[in-house]
């Protein structure tokens, strides 16, 4: 890239090459599908996790959807979740036959706590689902116990949170169901993907039938057999073994990824550090391994325009959920998610960048902070 291009993308792909040679591997092998590889690529993800078990899946999106069924969600039930976030997470609950309850956030780390989840709770909630915002892993150890004792199942949307740490655990083995996503730009790609983490076997085998349309013979077992049994509705969700060999040559290098994107946070931590009336939102680093790095500011969308206009890859992640128009129905005051959506603003964050890059982004938003409004011209 050449100068300061890096800083124009808000968010990129980061590969280190190896991955050609594995895709160019799995296509010659033949199959496609779901097949050694992916289970070679479970095996190693449970490994490095420190886990008994991982399942596969094409997306954090299905992951969520099968953890939500595991956990025995379904028509009438509500689930807890904070409107800060993809609009994916709230299309699995619907897709599960529930109803979202959107809870407020803090902040300063944009994401749930005790309190707000506690806050949202009703008689309805079956399962409460925190999204680990920007990576930062969220403690709801309050109230743990609590959720426990009222059935409540904890499923955590770790959509930004591979690699990172509660503590000094790290996110998918402190006992909930837990959803990653391996997508274009997230800490660990496989080009499309994610897995989630079972609490126990029935959980892993219920969601492996699920995933590959209710059949639950083994593809060893297909091909040695006549004929097939579907003992459940099931979806395509599996992941292809082309993901797979991806996903297993981003696992072996994710040291450089996690150093990387700390490295470029802490850089954008030191920038900030002098531009007033800009805010970084916290991920803790010391224990996350940052997804993004996001400011609030005031006159958010002036600012943002002028970055814009400046080729600077600005973004906004994300517009309050309770407030779209498919979700409308759900609507229930959220006061700080309301006024930090007008806010926050994401600035470019992947290690391809440099810390000039850093440097230069920060100059221009020190500039764009700095520049009056019309009406004061």
């Amino acid at each position: 890239m050449t100068l300061f291009e890096s800083a124009s993308r808000n968010a990129a792909p980061f590969l280190h090459g190896p991955e050609f040679a594995a895709m160019s591997e799995a296509l010659r092998a033949g199959q496609f599908g779901h097949n050694t590889a992916t289970d070679a690529f479970e095996t190693e993800l449970a490994e490095f996790l420190g886990v008994p078990d991982v399942v596969s899946v094409n997306s954090c999106t299905a992951a969520l959807h099968l953890s939500l069924l595991a956990a025995g969600v379904g028509p009438g039930d509500e689930v807890v979740v904070p409107s800060q976030t993809f609009c994916a997470t709230v299309h699995a609950i619907l897709m599960a036959g529930a109803q979202p309850r959107f809870a407020d956030i803090t902040a300063d780390t944009q994401c749930v706590d005790s309190t707000t989840v506690r806050a949202a709770l009703t008689p309805r909630t079956r399962a409460v689902l925190p999204v680990l915002y920007g990576g930062r892993a969220v403690d709801l150890s309050e109230i743990r116990t609590e959720l426990t004792d009222l059935g409540i199942t904890l499923i955590e949307d770790a959509a930004h949170a591979f690699g990172s740490r509660l503590g000094g655990e790290l996110v998918g083995t402190t006992g909930a169901l837990t959803c990653f996503s391996f997508g274009p730009i997230k800490n660990l790609t496989c080009i499309e993907g994610g897995a989630l983490i079972p609490r126990d076997q029935h959980d892993a085998d219920q969601v492996r039938a699920l995933r590959l349309m209710g059949v639950t013979q083994s593809q060893s077992a297909r091909i040695r057999t006549t004929d097939y049994q579907v003992d459940v509705r099931g979806w395509r969700y599996h992941l292809s073994a082309v993901h797979a060999a991806v996903g297993r040559v981003q696992l072996a290098h994710f040291p450089v990824i996690e150093e990387k994107r700390k490295a470029l946070w802490r850089a954008y931590a030191r920038e900030l550090a002098a531009i007033e009336t800009v805010n970084l939102v916290d991920v803790d680093v010391d224990h996350s391994v940052p997804f993004n790095c996001v400011v609030r500011v005031p006159d958010r969308d002036r600012i943002f325009a002028t970055m814009r206009d400046l080729n600077i890859g600005v973004g906004v992640h994300y517009p309050p959920n309770h407030t779209q128009p498919a979700f409308l129905r759900w609507y229930r005051p959220l006061p700080v998610t309301e006024t930090t959506a007008t806010e926050i603003m994401s600035l470019p964050f992947h290690p391809a960048m440099t810390e000039n890059d850093v440097h230069h982004v920060a100059s221009v938003l020190e500039q764009a902070v700095l520049i009056p409004r019309p009406e004061t011209l």
